[in-house]
Formats: C-alpha cells, sequence, structure tokens
C-alpha cells in the first residue's frame, strides 16, 4: 500500500519520478488567474485560516452544499473557526474531487503539517496553521514568492483604472511581475442586466460619453492601448455559446441604440453584436501580438433564488451543452481570412469538446509562431485527475503536446500555487507512463526538454515574457 500523498503522490514508475524532479523546481508563470492586484500590492497578512481558504473559494463552498452544510456556515454569519470546522467536516467526502488533494497539498507545502484534516484533526490543525501565520510568511507577496512565482496576470475588466498595477509597475521591492490581462466580458454581453451601467463606468474611466457603438469600439480600443502600455499580453473571453453571425455597421449601430434605450434584443442581434465586436477586438490583439483566450460552455448562476441572495461566482455555476465547432469554426476563419487571427487560447467546460477544440488547432496553425492555436489547460470542472488526463491526452492525439502552455491556476486563492505542482506531477506520470509502456523512447535530454517546455518555457515563450 501507498503512503497517503508522499513524495511519490501520482508518480507510478522511475521515469515518472525522475521527470517530476525536473518539473518540480520549475518557477510558475501563472498566465490566467483573478487574484486581486488591490491585494497583492497591499500585501496585509490573513487573520487565520479561515479567511487564508475560505474567503471567496466558491470551489469549496459548492463542496460544503453538497455534504448538506448550512449556508450559515459558507457564506453567511458563522464565525471563521465555526466555518472551518465545517470544511473540516466535508472534507473525508470528498475522496476524489480535486478538493481533497490541493486541500492537503496546501497544508503539506504552506504549513508543514502531513497528516489528513478531518473533524478528528481540526482542532490540532487549527492551532498549528494559525502560528504558523502569526508569525511571518503568509502575506500575498510571501505566499506567492515562496510558491517560485514569476510573473502572473490578473484578470480586468476595461473600465479598470489599473491603479494596482500601476503602482505594482513602479515597485522595485517585488521581484514578481503581475500584468493586466483584458477581459471585455461586460462589453460584449450586451443583453446582460447591468450593461448600461457598465457603459457607464467606461465611459467616467475614459473621461467621454459613450452613445453608440462607433463610441465603444473608439473607447475599447484605447483601453486597449493603455493595457498594453502596462505590460499586458493576453485577453479573455467568456461564452456558454460560441457567437458567429454576422451584421454590418448599421445593423450594429441599431443593435446597441436599441439595447440603450431598454429594448430587449432578439437572439440573433445580441449574437451579431457579440460576432462582430469581438472580431474587432482580435485585431487590436493580434496587432500587439497577445493571446485571445476563449473560454466555452460555462452555463452561470443556474439558482435564481441564491443568484438573487449571493450574486454571481458563487457556486452556482456548470456545464453547457452547446455546439462549440461550427460558429468557433467560422469565427476563426474570418480573422484568418483577413489575416487579423491572434495567438488564439481554447477552452472548454464541456470535456464533450475536448476533440472539437484539439482538432480545430490544427486548421489555423501558422509559421509566424509555434502552435499559434492552443488547446487550454483542463478548466475549472475538469481540472482534476481524469480532466487533466483527457485534455492532454486529446491534445496529444490531434497535435502537437510538446507545444503545450502548460497549467494555469484560474484561482482567487494565494494558496492556490500548488495545482501546479498537482499539474506536474500528473504531466510526469503521463508521459512516465509512455515511456515505461514502448510509446516514446527513453531519451533523458528530449524528454528534459519537454518537461521544462511544458511546465515553464512554452508559455514564457508563447507570450513573450
Amino acid at each position: 500500500m501507498k503512503a497517503f500523498m508522499d513524495q511519490d503522490f501520482l508518480l507510478d514508475n522511475d521515469t515518472a519520478r525522475t521527470l517530476f524532479a525536473l518539473a518540480d523546481p520549475l518557477p510558475i508563470f501563472d498566465w490566467h488567474c483573478h487574484l486581486s492586484p488591490k491585494e497583492i500590492y497591499e500585501n496585509k497578512a490573513p487573520a487565520n485560516l479561515a479567511q487564508l481558504w475560505l474567503a471567496g473559494d466558491h470551489y469549496k463552498w459548492r463542496a460544503m452544499r453538497s455534504c448538506g452544510i448550512a449556508e450559515r456556515y459558507i457564506t453567511g454569519e458563522a464565525s471563521p473557526y465555526e466555518k472551518y470546522l465545517a470544511w473540516a467536516g466535508a472534507i473525508p467526502a470528498l475522496l476524489g474531487n480535486p478538493l481533497y488533494h490541493w486541500t492537503h497539498l496546501e497544508l503539506q507545502r504552506y504549513f508543514d503539517i502531513k497528516e489528513p484534516l478531518s473533524p478528528d484533526t481540526a482542532d490540532s490543525i487549527w492551532i498549528r496553521a494559525n502560528q504558523k501565520i502569526a508569525e511571518v510568511g503568509f502575506t500575498p507577496r510571501d505566499l506567492i514568492l515562496r510558491s517560485n512565482v514569476r510573473c502572473l496576470c490578473t484578470t480586468d475588466d476595461p473600465a479598470d483604472s489599473l491603479e494596482y498595477h500601476q503602482l505594482l509597475a513602479a515597485d522595485d521591492s517585488f521581484p514578481c511581475r503581475v500584468l493586466p490581462a483584458f477581459r471585455p466580458d461586460k462589453a460584449l454581453q450586451i443583453s446582460m442586466p447591468g450593461f448600461a451601467d457598465w457603459l457607464r463606468a467606461l465611459s467616467a474611466t475614459c473621461g467621454r460619453a459613450i452613445v453608440s457603438y462607433a463610441d465603444l469600439v473608439s473607447a475599447l480600443r484605447e483601453r486597449i492601448a493603455f493595457f498594453d502600455s502596462l505590460g499586458c499580453r493576453a485577453s479573455d473571453h467568456a461564452f456558454t455559446k460560441m457567437p458567429y453571425h454576422r451584421a454590418d455597421t448599421d445593423a450594429l449601430e441599431a443593435i446597441f441604440a436599441k439595447a440603450l434605450a431598454g429594448g430587449l434584443l432578439q437572439a440573433s442581434e445580441a449574437e451579431a453584436y457579440q460576432t462582430e465586436l469581438l472580431r474587432v477586438l482580435a485585431a487590436e490583439y493580434a496587432a500587439r501580438d497577445w493571446g485571445m483566450e476563449i473560454h466555452l460552455g460555462a452555463m452561470r448562476n443556474n439558482n435564481s433564488r441564491m443568484f438573487a441572495a449571493l450574486g454571481p461566482d458563487t457556486g452556482y455555476d456548470s456545464a453547457a451543452d452547446c455546439e462549440a465547432a461550427y460558429p468557433l469554426s467560422r469565427l476563426l476563419d474570418s480573422l484568418e481570412t483577413e489575416g487579423r487571427l491572434p495567438r488564439t487560447i481554447l477552452f472548454c467546460l464541456n470535456p464533450k469538446d475536448n476533440y472539437v477544440l484539439g482538432s480545430m488547432l490544427g486548421n489555423f496553425q501558422s509559421e509566424e509562431a509555434q502552435s499559434k492555436l492552443q488547446f487550454g489547460t483542463a478548466w475549472w470542472i475538469n481540472d482534476n485527475l481524469d480532466g487533466m488526463r483527457a485534455q492532454m491526452g486529446a491534445l496529444a492525439n490531434t497535435g502537437a503536446l510538446g507545444k503545450f502552455l502548460g497549467m494555469v491556476t484560474d484561482s482567487r486563492s494565494f494558496l492556490s500555487y500548488p495545482r501546479h505542482e498537482y499539474f506536474r506531477r500528473i504531466l510526469c506520470g503521463m508521459i512516465g507512463d509512455m515511456v515505461e509502456g514502448g510509446l516514446y523512447p527513453n531519451d533523458l535530454e528530449a524528454l528534459r526538454q519537454i518537461i521544462k517546455d511544458i511546465s515553464y518555457y512554452n508559455a514564457v515563450k508563447y507570450f513573450g515574457v
């Protein structure tokens, strides 16, 4: 019987262990996360383990609800200690869930606590972890540097002033680069409540009224240039369903005016607006050699009662079941035909689309960049043992695994960086199995380069940081 999550965790043969010894010391480039630049700049230490672990983590909230835990212990008025005990009570039921592994990797790596969390060990772990937090090394910057993070890209709205990015860029005491990433979802979601309010926020940031589609395009181009001046190398877009419906400028102006007047847009009108605005944005990204991330298939805020009570990003999202292949193909082709297709990274939340995205890459590659189109790592609900193996397996079967950009945390937690270790262990285990199964030669020099590239260097080269 193997020991619980020991040094050989997920490494089942000698080749896997040799490869992980090469991967483990490598730095981290976290090119897609949701960390707060304000929190990084202000660098305040957490009050306790519950604040560090549970605040804002809707992955854990969702798991706790599945265990029947009352909302007062999740997002409600219970004390931090009570919420922590509730989480400890849920943990034994989460066998097989990546949260189980992440929780124990975090305890091991940051607190040197090796025993499993459970109701029986909860009090002891609470005391020891909080003693460490009270000492030193648990501010946001401490955790980033302890995790060997060289660069991270946050997720930022076009209306954001980026004031904390400016402050961090001027702070020579913090060696990790913190770059903005352009996330114009609120610009694209013209049918969503709050669109007019968001336009007013963008107008305030730009210092002028936005009363037409042309005004909006001009403002977004201005913001893209500003993001670029602060080192931005990536954009990000989330769609439940990939839009593709063409329209001319007059139609777009009419759609925009209808939305501002409070009119109810038809689905085809909203899709036409999204398609054409995304094409404009993609051309701007291509001109600056940014990466364009497209996250497909998240069906959000399914529980309307809880959405009304708690708002978005609180654990009520799931995978959608929408056709991706045709509209995605047509969008990429329209950009490729005009010479305006940027570097593009495709993510899917529904694993049924693994081979749709994996095979789509080969249609639009270019000699101007190695693997210009990429299949992004297993995302969100797929970020687990089976999901990562399935995503990398689909990429290996349809494309060039050796050019893969590797892991991102996609996280709001400063404790999330052991997820990169988790990914690297799974990667090394997969490739170790290939070698020991006779599917790839035992060429250590070639393997060394592949592991280093997927773990770190491919992403550094791809985004040019």
